[in-house]
């Protein structure tokens, strides 16, 4: 059982999404964190599901090291959105979908990402799955830069939960 859980979401769950879970596992352990939260990620829409993450995510990833190969695509779940205490969408498009799905007393857990990075040069992490290999280094730099962000905001609610 977790003390706190946070869900990472993009469109497909095999660039972005699974980037994000990642890279904040890593920022948890190296806090002593990971067995205090919870963290998976899935996407909005089940084009992959079953997919490990896209290969130029995971080289891009590994060679920050951060091993991605055992994540597997899912879909996002109606039980996600009372499980999880955040739900964290990679965009504006796939935030919009989490909140028509969320049931109205969970609304409020599904917040964009970047939100935790108020100084990053844009409010959403763009989807690289079409760009060059610099969009995933992109999507990289973003990632650690909110999941700094959001490390704090969770040893915050760790705190305030005891």
């Amino acid at each position: 059982m977790s003390d706190f859980a946070v869900l990472f979401v993009c469109m497909g769950n095999i660039c972005r999404s699974p980037t994000a879970e990642g890279v904040f596992r890593a920022k948890l352990r190296d806090a002593g964190l990971e067995r205090r939260v919870l963290v998976d990620s899935a996407g909005t829409h089940a084009y992959h599901v079953g997919s490990p993450p896209d290969k130029r995510t995971q080289r891009h990833a590994l060679q920050r090291g951060y091993d991605l190969s055992k994540l597997r695509a899912r879909v996002v779940e109606p039980g996600d959105f009372s499980r999880f205490d955040l739900l964290l969408a990679m965009d504006w498009d796939n935030l919009a979908l989490l909140e028509q799905q969320a049931p109205p007393q969970y609304a409020s857990r599904c917040r964009l990402f970047l939100s935790f990075a108020p100084d990053a040069p844009v409010a959403a992490v763009p989807d690289p799955y079409y760009g060059t290999e610099r969009d995933f280094e992109r999507v990289l730099d973003l990632v650690e830069q909110a999941s700094a962000g959001l490390l704090g905001f969770v040893q915050q609610q760790l705190a305030q939960r005891g």
